[in-house]
C-alpha cells in the first residue's frame, strides 16, 4: 500500500520553501549587476515583465501539474502521457537536470561556505588576493567542506517536508532578509553610496537592445526556478485547498523583491569605494563577483569601520549567501529524492542516501576539474575552447536544457492534459480564478507565444554555446 503522500504543513511554509529554492546566488549578485550594466531601472521593468507575463503561466503549470498527479516530475510526465512512449522522455529529463544542477551547485556552495570560514578566522586580507580563489579551489579543504554540505542538506531532507524543508526555510528565509535589509542600510549611510543607487535606479533605455531583453527573460526564467522540476515537485507536496495562483504570485513578488533589494546593496558598496567604477568592467559571472571581487570591496571598508568591521560585513554577507545557496540546494535535491521514492518504492533515508552518493560523487569530480586532474579540466573542447568537466555541466544543465524543459511542460499542460482540465485544477482553492483575466491569459499565453519564445531561447543557446552562433 502507497503511503500518502507528505505535503506542507501551511501555506506560508510552501511560499517560503518555493521563494527558498528561487532565491540564490544569481539573485544576490548576478541581478544586480545585469541591471547596472543594461540599463538600470529600465532593465528592472523589462524583468517584472518577463516574471509575471512568461514565467508566472509557466510557474502555475508546473505546479498545477505537480498537485494534480501527486507525483515527482517523471511521475507527472508519464501520469499525463497515459500510455505515450515520448512523454516519459520528457519526465526523465526533469529528474536528470536538478541532479546534474545539484552537482555543481554543491560545489559553489562549499566554497561559499569556505570563504565564511576563513573570515571568521580573520583571513579577509587573504581573500581579497586574486590568487587565493585559485589556491582555495585546488586545496585539500574542499573535500571536508563538501563533505560538511552533504551533511546538512541530508540532515534537513531527511526528516522530510514538513519537519525538514518547510522547517528549515522558515528560519532560513526570514533570516536572509533580514541580514539582507540589515547591509542594505549600512551601505546606504557610506560616503559615495547615492552614486551607486542613481546608477541602479535611473533608467538608461539608450542601452536596450534584443540581447538585454533576451538577458532579462533568462535571468527571470532562471531565477524562479523553473524547468527544474522543483515546482513540480512541490506542487505535489502542495494541500488541495491551497490557490495555486495566489501561492505562484507570492513566490514571483518575494524572488523579485529579494533581487531588488540586493542590487541596492551591491551597487551602493561597489560606487561607495570606487565613485569611478566602469560598470563594463563588472563580469556579469555571480562567481567571479562573488569570489575575486567583493572581497576586495569589503577589505575597502577597513577604512570606515576598521579591519574587524569589514570582517563582520563580508560574514554576514557570506552568510547571507550561503543561506540563500543552502535553501536552493535543498530544493533541487529533494526532487530527485522524490524520483526514487515514488519510482522505486524506497524510504526517504535510502532515497536520500541513493542520491546523495551519487551527486557527491560527481560534485567530487567537478571540485577536481580546475586543475588539479587534467582530464577533468580540459574534459572537452566546444565553443572555440577547452571545457572542465564543471564547465560542461553548468553550459548543459543550467543554461541550455531549462528552457526546453520550460517548453515541455508548457505543451504537455495545454495540449496533453488540455486546458480544461488545467483550469479546473486552478480552481481548485481559487474559487476566483474561474473567468478571471488571469486564467484567460495563461491559457492563451502558454498554448501558443510562451513555448515559441522558449523553444527560441533554447536553440540560440546551443548554438551560442556549442557552435559560436548567436541568432540575436
Amino acid at each position: 500500500m502507497t503511503a500518502p503522500r507528505e505535503q506542507f504543513g501551511s501555506r506560508l511554509g510552501f511560499i517560503l520553501a518555493a521563494a527558498g529554492s528561487a532565491v540564490g546566488i544569481g539573485n544576490l549578485v548576478g541581478f544586480p549587476v545585469n541591471a547596472a550594466k543594461n540599463g538600470g531601472a529600465a532593465f528592472l521593468f523589462i524583468y517584472a515583465l518577463f516574471v509575471f507575463l512568461i514565467c508566472l503561466p509557466v510557474m502555475m503549470a508546473e505546479l498545477a501539474a505537480g498537485r494534480n498527479s501527486q507525483k515527482n516530475p517523471l511521475g507527472t510526465y508519464r501520469f499525463f502521457a497515459n500510455g505515450h512512449k515520448l512523454w516519459p522522455i520528457a519526465g526523465w529529463l526533469a529528474l536528470i537536470t536538478p541532479f546534474m544542477i545539484a552537482v555543481f551547485y554543491g560545489v559553489i556552495t562549499l566554497w561559499v561556505l569556505g570563504y565564511l570560514f576563513a573570515i571568521l578566522g580573520g583571513n579577509l586580507q587573504e581573500l581579497a588576493d586574486p590568487d587565493y580563489f585559485g589556491e582555495f579551489i585546488n586545496s585539500g579543504q574542499v573535500y571536508a567542506l563538501l563533505a560538511l554540505i552533504a551533511a546538512i542538506v541530508g540532515v534537513i531532507l531527511k526528516f522530510g517536508v514538513k519537519d525538514g524543508i518547510e522547517r528549515a526555510a522558515k528560519i532560513m528565509m526570514p533570516s536572509l532578509f533580514v541580514l539582507l535589509l540589515g547591509l542594505v542600510i549600512f551601505v546606504l549611510t557610506l560616503d559615495n553610496a547615492v552614486a551607486g543607487l542613481r546608477f541602479y535606479l535611473i533608467p538608461d533605455f539608450s542601452k536596450i537592445d534584443a540581447s538585454v531583453i533576451n538577458g532579462a527573460m533568462g535571468q527571470a526564467f532562471f531565477s524562479l526556478s523553473l524547468g527544474m522540476g522543483i515546482l513540480i515537485t512541490y506542487g505535489s507536496y502542495m494541500n488541495r485547498g491551497a490557490s495555486i495562483s495566489g501561492s505562484a504570485k507570492l513566490v514571483a513578488l518575494t524572488d523579485t523583491a529579494v533581487a531588488f533589494t540586493a542590487g541596492l546593496m551591491i551597487l551602493p558598496a561597489i560606487f561607495a569605494f570606487n565613485p569611478d567604477i566602469d560598470t563594463e568592467e563588472l563580469s556579469s559571472s555571480s562567481v567571479a563577483l562573488i569570489f575575486t571581487f567583493l572581497p576586495k570591496i569589503f577589505l575597502a571598508m577597513e577604512g570606515v569601520a576598521g579591519y574587524t568591521g569589514a570582517s563582520a560585513v563580508a560574514a554576514i554577507f557570506f552568510l547571507l549567501v550561503f543561506f540563500a545557496a543552502l535553501t536552493s540546494l535543498v530544493s533541487i535535491i529533494e526532487v530527485p529524492v522524490s524520483g526514487v521514492m515514488d519510482q522505486m518504492c524506497y524510504s526517504r533515508k535510502k532515497a536520500l542516501l541513493i542520491v546523495g552518493l551519487g551527486i557527491a560523487l560527481f560534485a567530487l569530480v567537478c571540485a577536481l576539474s580546475f586543475g588539479i586532474v587534467e582530464f577533468f579540466t580540459h574534459f572537452l573542447h566546444y565553443g572555440g575552447a577547452d571545457k572542465s568537466v564543471f564547465d560542461l555541466v553548468v553550459d548543459v544543465f543550467y543554461d541550455t536544457i531549462l528552457p526546453l524543459n520550460g517548453f515541455l511542460i508548457c505543451i504537455m499542460v495545454s495540449y496533453r492534459w488540455k486546458k480544461s482540465n488545467f483550469d479546473r485544477e486552478l480552481e481548485q482553492g481559487a474559487p476566483d480564478y474561474k473567468g478571471s483575466l488571469l486564467e484567460r491569459y495563461t491559457n492563451l499565453a502558454l498554448g501558443t507565444f510562451i513555448p515559441v519564445i522558449l523553444l527560441l531561447v533554447f536553440i540560440n543557446t546551443v548554438l551560442t554555446k556549442f557552435f559560436g552562433v548567436n541568432l540575436i
